[in-house]
């Protein structure tokens, strides 16, 4: 079991960093924008690691992304 937890841990690692390299792309966005894309990826991670499944994953990306979009207001 603890094999499996480390894949899921390397997993969650690997897709944060990808999400947060591939922002580098987006310099025309305002940063409100690139605030709540962050926000739900950060939000879809942690929702991942923390509760598993698919509906942590969205949930947490939905969470993420609304906290995000308001940071900066």
């Amino acid at each position: 079991m603890k094999t499996l937890g480390r894949a899921r841990t390397l997993l969650t690692l690997t897709a944060l960093v990808t999400a947060i390299s591939s922002l580098s792309a987006c310099d025309n966005m305002s940063r409100r924008d690139r605030d709540t894309i962050i926000g739900a990826g950060v939000g879809g991670v942690a929702g991942a690691a923390l509760a598993g499944g698919a509906l942590a994953t969205v949930g947490g990306a939905a969470v993420g992304g609304i906290i995000g979009n308001q940071v900066g207001k």
